[in-house]
């Protein structure tokens, strides 16, 4: 499993034109599902996503968790994150998750930071076309790959 978490100061989705997500400050997280991730990934990548520090205490260090400023998360499935681009120029996808595998994955994923944050997350809807709007803040953006635990 692998996501791109970036840092926003708002961030929505929209699906054919119609906003589906949106969030204020907090955690714009993007979410590539391979076809042999396990519950350890699953629940590697939510501790990882929840506890990240990246928001700035009272000094301006990256000392807070979105969990610690109560922020909030969008999460917006992504199966291009997991793309081979070893040979070639085009990219192949071969190890993305089919939707029978990536879909319960994908619903547990918010399932669990629901629960860990005790407010609803956001979401895209999964294999939709999807526009993404987004302020990052910082910029910080954080790639985190389970199977590398980094």
């Amino acid at each position: 499993m692998r996501v791109v978490i970036q840092r926003v100061k708002d961030a929505r989705v929209l699906v054919k034109k119609k906003i589906v997500g949106s969030i204020k400050k907090g955690l714009l997280v993007f979410v590539g599902i391979e076809s042999n991730d396990s519950n350890e990934d699953l629940n590697w990548i939510v501790n990882k996503v929840v506890n990240l520090r990246i928001f700035s205490d009272e000094s301006g260090a990256m000392n807070y968790s979105v969990k610690n400023i109560s922020g909030e998360v969008l999460v917006v499935s992504q199966f291009t994150l997991v793309a081979m681009t070893k040979k070639g120029n085009r990219p192949s996808y071969i190890k993305a998750a089919n939707h029978k595998i990536a879909i319960p994955i994908f619903d547990a994923f918010k399932q669990k930071i629901e629960v860990i944050l005790d407010y609803k997350v956001e979401s895209g809807i999964f294999g939709a076309d999807m526009e993404v709007k987004s302020c990052n803040d910082g910029p910080v953006t954080i790639c985190i790959d389970s199977k590398n635990k980094e």
